[in-house]
């Protein structure tokens, strides 16, 4: 998960933002408190968007609580009072993390490459941690990486293909969000449309970097004048396939801020990035 996952600000009330502003800062203050401060370093709006998931299909609420900012002190914040529902999210973020540093790692080069191996060993025990309590979503990720190495490694031509992983990875992480069997299911559409639109919006920025530096791209593997179209169609069907599944889900809270991060956020971030491409 990469940053993709945003709300339209043009269209989110003040109320509705500022809510899910508390998610966000709450997701913070857990990541601090499980994992410690340089893991709220790490933060994104993707699981942020996974905490009002797992959040929302919960009948509790109980509310909100004002509390200083770790990062200014100055700042008065406000935070959910629901933290239970934030271990797992948070959990991901650093089980994610960490083999996002490993993976790093191995494909960078030079004064990049020395920079995330001095990072290994701060997020090593906040990665152990977080496996211990879900071991799961460990086995999910490692798993993931491994089908997503081999499949670049081979020069994958088929967009389905290589996007097969991440989306099942999302698939199986959206479905801990629940235990009942019937959203379960709904989730693990959700999760796989979501998965499939990261990698293509990860593989969309990245293009021009990755042509440079040489390393696989689906788009310039595809190389053809049609493969932005193409990759713009499936963009579109993700987003729209997650709209369908949403429709399913039995939301008892936050509909709205999700609603909005799915019908609106996901294509202003994919538009934002293809104007502001055309602008350069």
């Amino acid at each position: 998960m990469f940053g993709y996952i945003r709300i339209s600000k043009g269209e989110m009330k003040i109320k509705e933002y500022d809510t899910y502003k508390a998610v966000y800062c709450s997701l913070c203050k857990r990541l601090g408190k499980n994992y410690g401060f340089l893991s709220r370093m790490t933060l994104s709006y993707d699981f942020t968007f996974l905490a009002l998931l797992n959040m929302s299909l919960k009948n509790e609420c109980n509310g909100y609580r004002t509390g200083r900012c770790a990062f200014n002190p100055l700042k008065k914040c406000n935070y959910c009072n629901d933290t239970d529902f934030l271990e797992m999210p948070s959990a991901a973020a650093m089980i994610m993390i960490y083999y996002k540093i490993l993976d790093n790692i191995a494909d960078e080069k030079g004064l990049k490459k020395i920079g995330f191996i001095f990072l290994k060993p701060l997020f090593k025990m906040a990665y152990k941690k977080a496996k211990k309590e879900y071991p799961q979503i460990d086995e999910i990720v490692s798993e993931y990486i491994v089908s997503q190495s081999n499949s670049e490694k081979n020069n994958c031509s088929s967009i389905d293909e290589i996007c097969d992983p991440t989306a099942k990875a999302l698939e199986k992480i959206f479905a801990l969000c629940s235990s009942n069997e019937t959203e379960k299911r709904i989730l693990k559409r959700l999760g796989y449309c979501i998965g499939k639109y990261i990698y293509l919006m990860d593989a969309y920025c990245d293009r021009e970097e990755d042509k440079k530096k040489q390393s696989y791209n689906i788009i310039n593997v595809l190389n053809s004048s049609d493969s932005l179209e193409r990759v713009e169609k499936q963009i579109y069907y993700s987003i729209n396939e997650s709209a369908r599944a949403f429709e399913l889900l039995d939301v008892k809270r936050y509909k709205t801020i999700l609603g909005n991060i799915i019908y609106l956020g996901l294509e202003d971030t994919y538009l934002k990035e293809k104007n502001n491409e055309r602008s350069v």
